[in-house]
């Protein structure tokens, strides 16, 4: 760079200490186990409710976009009332309410009233009493078709066993299984993964056996 009349000396500043302000992510992978087991953690908290609220589908702003959907920020005002939800009660059964948005087209609104009544279709409200349920929760007979003690053990939280399973005892188990029982439960799984593939050795080496006879 010229130097021409009385300005300031040009002093470029390219040896800075870069290296103790770098940032190397070698953690993602860490990182990206450790979002799933909170995740998980946090589903299991909030049992048997879901985690994400329900979201309204809507175009994306923009000519360029417009074509795309994706979902929204909350119901509007109208498309509740249309599906006959009231607003002060759509955010407690997991509805997520925007009262600022406005519906644009018939379309939408339509679409997403058939989304709010097929999610209403299906909700199962549980009384926070169970001996004094509010107008809003859901019948008694229709809740799981028997008497429900409490949340947990209706979506077996408290026993996760899934059925047509049976749970093992430790006393079932072979006292002479070689590696103990997570040794017989991974060999059983691998069994189970490779049947089709050691068929497939096995046919493929009595058709060379039956070659070489020939």
């Amino acid at each position: 760079m010229a130097i021409k009349h009385n300005q300031q000396i040009p002093n470029n500043h390219f040896r800075k200490d870069w290296q103790r302000r770098v940032r190397c992510h070698f953690d993602q992978a860490g990182k990206k186990a450790s979002r799933r087991v909170a995740r998980q953690a946090k589903a299991a908290a909030l049992a048997p409710r879901p985690v994400d609220k329900l979201r309204p589908i809507v175009r994306c702003p923009t000519v360029k976009y417009n074509r795309r959907t994706r979902l929204g920020r909350g119901f509007s005002l109208a498309e509740l009332k249309a599906a006959g939800i009231p607003k002060l009660l759509a955010p407690t059964i997991g509805i997520s309410v925007d009262p600022r948005r406005a519906n644009l087209s018939e379309e939408s609104l339509a679409a997403n009233v058939e989304r709010l009544k097929a999610y209403k279709a299906r909700l199962v409200v549980f009384p926070r009493k169970s001996n004094k349920p509010k107008k809003a929760d859901t019948p008694k007979d229709q809740q799981a078709g028997e008497t429900i003690k409490s949340v947990a053990a209706a979506f077996g939280v408290e026993s996760p066993i899934v059925s047509g399973f049976k749970e093992i005892n430790k006393s079932e188990l072979p006292s002479n299984v070689e590696g103990g029982a997570f040794r017989a439960l991974r060999k059983a799984r691998s069994d189970a993964k490779l049947v089709g593939v050691r068929e497939k050795r096995a046919k493929d080496k009595a058709a060379a056996e039956a070659e070489k006879s020939k």
